[in-house]
């Protein structure tokens, strides 16, 4: 897998997915805040299925081979 997720748009990933997460167990969302392993594990591997199919490359030319 090539990188495909530069490293603000890793971080707000990051950030959104352990924020939805504390939601949900903290109660208002209960179990849709299982959504949030979504924004966390594609910030962590930094690798978007999503923008693959789109075309999509928000890391730098350098990063893409790591």
């Amino acid at each position: 897998m090539n990188c495909n997720v530069g490293g603000v748009d890793r971080g707000l990933r990051i950030v959104a997915g352990l924020v939805i997460l504390a939601l949900g167990l903290a109660g208002p969302l209960g179990w849709w805040g299982l959504v949030g392993l979504v924004p966390l594990a594609t910030g962590v591997f930094r690798f978007c299925p999503a923008y693959s199919l789109l075309g999509i490359r928000t890391c730098a030319a350098a990063d893409r081979a790591a």
